[in-house]
C-alpha cells in the first residue's frame, strides 16, 4: 500500500524524518493482516505525542486503522517513541488477525472434530 493513505501527526512533538520513515514502515507491514476487500479503502492515522514533561520524556503512540464496518485502534506510552510504535504495532496486528478471521467466512469455522481430525494426522 502507499504512503498516502497514512496520515503521521505530531501533537506537543515534532516528528522527524526518521520516526516517519519508521512509522509507515511498521503501518505497512500490517497491511498483509487486512482482508484483500480492506486493503482497498483502508486508511491510517498515527498520532504521536510527548507526554508527561514533568516528570521526564514520555511518549505515547496511537494508530486508528479504519477498515469497513469497523474502527481499530490501540495506544501505548513508554520512554521512548520508536518503543511505543512497535508496541502498538503488536496490538494491532492482534486486532487485524481477529478482524481477518471474524470478516471472511471460511477462515477458523473449522468445527471441533475436524481439529482433532487434523491433530491426530499430524502426529502419525
Amino acid at each position: 500500500m502507499t504512503a498516502e493513505l497514512i496520515q503521521i501527526t505530531g501533537i506537543s512533538y515534532t516528528v522527524d524524518e526518521s520516526t516517519r520513515k519508521y512509522a509507515i514502515k511498521k503501518v505497512q507491514h500490517l497491511f498483509k493482516y487486512l482482508p484483500r476487500h480492506a486493503k482497498k479503502s483502508v486508511s491510517v492515522e498515527v498520532k504521536l505525542e510527548e507526554v508527561n514533561h514533568e516528570h521526564g520524556n514520555k511518549y505515547q503512540a496511537e494508530m486508528i486503522f479504519n477498515v469497513p464496518g469497523k474502527l481499530i485502534n490501540a495506544k501505548d506510552s513508554t520512554g521512548n517513541i520508536l518503543a511505543a510504535i512497535d508496541i502498538v504495532e503488536a496490538k494491532i496486528q492482534i486486532q487485524l488477525t481477529e478482524y481477518k478471521r471474524t470478516s471472511i467466512p471460511h477462515i477458523g469455522r473449522r468445527g471441533i472434530m475436524g481439529r482433532f481430525k487434523h491433530d491426530a494426522k499430524r502426529e502419525l
